[in-house]
């Protein structure tokens, strides 16, 4: 009976612990922010700033892949493990790309725990 009543106290404690964990913050989904102009000439080549923030990039928690799309096809990937996490909990990549079209960028980057916030969108339109 003891071991039947030490093993319910131990189910809701971890129960609780992820429970309150999830509602106060501990938990965090990875996210990011897309910085571009929103105009180019034709022809040209852009900078694009990817800001990546997550609450933690620990051993066991942490951003693990982010990538960037140009017009619906994969341009950029970046790929993190425990031994080689992101460098802060707010970290940033950045790319050129060539500009000869109207440009949709989207963005994601996906916690290994708890998913993503969703995609960033952002739109460059063609000068001539």
């Amino acid at each position: 009976m003891k071991i039947l009543i030490a093993r319910r106290l131990v189910f809701y404690f971890l129960f609780l612990t992820v429970f309150v964990a999830a509602q106060t913050g501990w938990a965090d989904k990875s996210a990011v922010t897309i910085s571009a102009p929103e105009t180019a000439a034709k022809g040209s080549e852009v900078s694009v700033k990817l800001t990546i923030t997550h609450s933690a990039n620990s051993y066991f928690h942490y951003t693990n892949w982010v990538t960037l799309k140009v017009n619906g096809k994969e341009f950029s990937r970046w790929d993190f493990t425990r031994d080689k996490r992101p460098e802060e909990a707010v970290f940033s990549r950045e790319v050129k790309i060539p500009v000869n079209e109207p440009v949709e960028l989207v963005a994601e980057a996906n916690c290994n725990i708890h998913g993503n916030k969703g995609p960033a969108k952002w739109k460059i339109t063609v000068k001539e």
